[in-house]
């Protein structure tokens, strides 16, 4: 008699948690498939940066006539696309890996339905819609998009490889997960986070936020007051980061916790209005028909104004509301000619709108674009790396603001600063601005995309079995 997989997962789960000889050499094996299998993902966010590159981005030049038809007619392709015949590659993916965390999608049809959403041929389905997202300049990134790959590719593999089947499924998808994360931003630690604090949140969120805050204030203390440097003799590998990140910057202390205390503020913001764009996205394209309309006229004249909208949004930023933000943080921080604060109206519709749309892909190189413009007007005269500060204090508080996640939205930010000198109080930034984040809007986006899944597929919590 065959074990359904859920008594495989109970039974086989190591009590200590640690892998076995065959998992291991099967999770080494999945590497390489995995690599090859992100690379057309790497190709169309490159294809992406280059034909944002055409555009102004601040310069005096006109605006090339061809890439604005590409963004409009991209846009209102996709929007078609992702909301008719290609609807099931709409999004970040990764909600069936969030509810296969749950209990109650452990059986049933929740649980059919949660793994059909990671069927591995429906992801690489989804290669059109990448290739209209970033083609249009759409603004969402690759995260999510690479995590979801990762999980496919290892369920996929489950069928196959004994080893993986003794592993039990949430544990299993949150590693595949990781991994395409991680090897999509060449980090082995920000897969790892990411894996633990986004996909495990409800075991890990309070534990993780609470330890930063505590160490994270306790470590600035320490620094700042000079109790650190009092004792250089008892840990002497670490002082050379800590006195870098500190030294001659005490006077940015006031700006950097406003603009902390701001950026949470508005990544809340950020994520409220991702859900009500996507709520009123869903809503106006259910509406009936009215008498004698065709029901395809509806779904045309939003695909058509969603893109005239991003198109406007293009002309009136000069390029720098198109694609994921990586090239304006990187002005923000390191150019002399930056975009000012007028773009971050923009940049925030386009990026609500590309998200409301189910363009696929994740809203962290968004909410970091948001921060670093947020940081404009306190880095006008500014030395280099005084700037820089305050650039990478923005975007990691705005990232964590809407995504809670705040070890690793330090990481992710110190990987692009390219510095660990900054990790201490980067991690402190991001503790700060993620409860900022939730007072200001309960959920993530990636919390709201749950919870209705949860709601069509009927394994929605009762309010009687929340309080159980």
């Amino acid at each position: 008699m065959t074990m359904p997989p859920e008594a495989i997962d109970a039974a086989d789960a190591r009590r200590d948690g640690s892998l076995r000889p065959g998992q291991v050499v099967a999770l080494l094996l999945a590497a390489l498939p995995l690599l090859l299998l992100l690379q057309p993902y790497q190709w169309l966010s490159a294809l992406g940066f280059r034909l944002q590159q055409a555009w102004p981005l601040g310069g005096a030049g006109g605006i090339p006539g061809g890439s604005l038809l590409l963004v409009f007619a991209g846009t209102a392709l996709l929007t078609l696309l992702a909301n008719g015949p290609l609807k099931g590659g709409r999004g970040g993916g990764l909600t069936g890996v969030l509810a296969l965390q749950l209990e109650r999608v452990r059986q049933g049809p929740s649980r059919t339905a949660a793994l059909a959403s990671l069927d591995l041929r429906r992801q690489l389905a989804r290669l059109p819609l990448l290739l209209l997202t970033h083609g249009a300049g759409l603004t969402v990134g690759l995260e999510s998009p690479s995590a979801s790959l990762g999980a496919s590719l290892l369920l996929a593999l489950r069928q196959w490889v004994a080893p993986l089947r003794r592993l039990p499924l949430p544990v299993l998808l949150a590693t595949g997960a990781g991994a395409g994360l991680g090897i999509a931003f060449n980090s082995v630690l920000l897969g790892v986070t990411y894996a633990i604090e986004e996909l495990c949140r409800r075991r890990s969120a309070a534990l993780i936020n609470g330890t930063l805050l505590i160490t994270g204030v306790g470590v600035m203390l320490g620094v700042a007051t000079g109790l650190w440097g009092s004792t250089p003799d008892a840990a002497p590998a670490h002082q050379a980061g800590a006195s870098l990140l500190v030294g001659g910057g005490v006077h940015l202390l006031g700006p950097a916790l406003l603009l902390t205390l701001a950026a949470g503020w508005l990544g809340g913001v950020f994520a409220a209005a991702t859900a009500w764009m996507a709520g009123c996205w869903g809503r106006w394209l259910a509406r009936p028909a009215g008498a004698g309309g065709s029901a395809l006229a509806r779904p045309v004249i939003w695909a058509l104004l969603a893109a005239l909208v991003i198109s406007l949004a293009a002309v009136a930023s000069g390029g720098w509301s198109l694609n994921d933000g990586q090239l304006l943080i990187l002005r923000m921080a390191y150019g002399e000619d930056r975009p000012g604060l007028a773009i971050l109206p923009w940049r925030l519709l386009a990026s609500v709108l590309s998200i409301a749309i189910g363009a696929p892909g994740g809203v962290m190189h968004d909410a970091m674009s948001l921060g670093a413009l947020l940081a404009g007007p306190l880095i006008a005269d500014l030395p280099p790396l005084e700037r820089q500060l305050l650039v990478w204090t923005g975007a990691t508080a705005l990232f964590s603001g809407a995504c809670r996640t705040p070890l690793f939205c330090a990481l992710f930010v110190m990987q692009i600063a390219g510095t660990m000198a900054l990790l201490p109080w980067l991690l402190l930034v991001a503790a700060l601005a993620a409860p900022i984040g939730r007072w200001v809007w309960a959920d993530t986006w990636n919390e709201v995309q749950l919870e209705r899944w949860l709601e069509i597929h009927g394994a929605k919590e009762t309010e009687e079995m929340k309080a159980a």
